[in-house]
């Protein structure tokens, strides 16, 4: 049997690379500040090994960039979205904009 917590991770996951750029798209954050965003959202636990090897898929085909920074003793990586990476946000936002906005106003209003 599903767990409703389990239900809603494999919906945020499923999400989560629009999530993080959107996110991301609001101002540079690091990895950790991401997690705890996402988990602001969601009111679910959230790891690090979910996150990060996204971070470094949208890295690497140019949808975000990291970049390094020094803070006291540690170094932190902040990432920032692209020109690529807003054009990939566009995209989601017109092609989902109406039918999840549908469904989703359907779906909360349903009692």
């Amino acid at each position: 049997m599903v767990e409703e917590g389990d239900m809603i991770r494999a919906i945020v996951r499923g999400f989560s690379r629009a999530i993080i750029l959107w996110l991301i798209s609001q101002k540079p954050m690091s990895g950790y500040t991401i997690i705890k965003e996402i988990e602001k959202l969601t009111g679910q636990k959230f790891h690090a090994g979910i996150v990060y090897p996204l971070l470094y898929e949208l890295e690497e085909d140019k949808f975000i960039i990291g970049k390094w920074a020094q803070k006291g003793r540690r170094r932190i990586k902040y990432y920032s979205i692209t020109e690529k990476g807003t054009r990939m946000l566009n995209q989601l936002r017109q092609r989902f904009e109406m039918p999840v906005k549908e469904v989703l106003k359907d779906f909360i209003r349903e009692k």
